[in-house]
């Protein structure tokens, strides 16, 4: 399982990925501690999260449809019933990443997968470069735009994340990154427009 974060068509979801998810899960339970079998369930859950990972069109479900599957696929047999259909459910919250009220361990799963929002600036820079690489196949504006989209509507949501650790400690620096980020693209699509002339 581990051989998929490790594709060289990977440039951000890849085994490093993997490994910030894994520490900010541990960071997040570590101040809001959870029962060992939700803990259990919430790690197997981000191992599996993105273990299928396309991003050119065609594919008959979503990556996380497809993770899930094989989440369930996998822990069958050797987990019980219910808690492969738990990690299922949890790999699909990540289509979205909208946490069912009172749902704790999707809130931890969703907020250690969204956290690289508030990493440092050079951190962030290199998620955003390895992103590009994943969509290298789709051209420049139609990247810029959806790239756009997916950032706006995440800064029209109350909050970024559902934790209260995620918010007291990530909120503000995820959405100054992220209207950063929407800036800059700005600017350089302005650079893009053909001058025109004082009037």
């Amino acid at each position: 399982m581990v051989s998929a974060y490790a594709s060289p068509a990977r440039g951000y979801h890849n085994v490093e990925h993997l490994r910030e998810v894994l520490e900010r899960i541990d960071e997040i339970v570590a101040v809001h501690p959870l029962g060992l079998a939700d803990l259990e369930v919430i790690r197997l859950a981000a191992f599996f999260h993105d273990v299928v990972y396309r991003t050119e069109p065609g594919g008959a479900v979503s990556n996380e449809e497809a993770s899930a599957q094989w989440a369930y696929a996998a822990l069958g047999g050797h987990r019980p019933e219910a808690q492969a259909r738990r990690v299922a459910d949890l790999v699909r919250s990540t289509y979205d990443h909208r946490a069912a009220s009172g749902d704790e361990a999707a809130a931890v799963l969703l907020d250690a997968d969204l956290a690289i929002l508030a990493a440092p600036p050079q951190r962030y820079a290199r998620y955003v470069t390895g992103v590009r690489y994943e969509y290298s196949w789709l051209p420049e504006q139609d990247f810029r735009a959806g790239r756009a989209a997916l950032l706006t509507d995440l800064l029209d949501r109350e909050f970024l994340f559902a934790t209260r650790y995620g918010r007291d400690h990530w909120e503000a620096q995820a959405r100054a990154n992220v209207r950063s980020e929407l800036a800059d693209r700005d600017a350089v699509d302005r650079d893009d427009l053909p001058s025109r002339g004082h009037p």
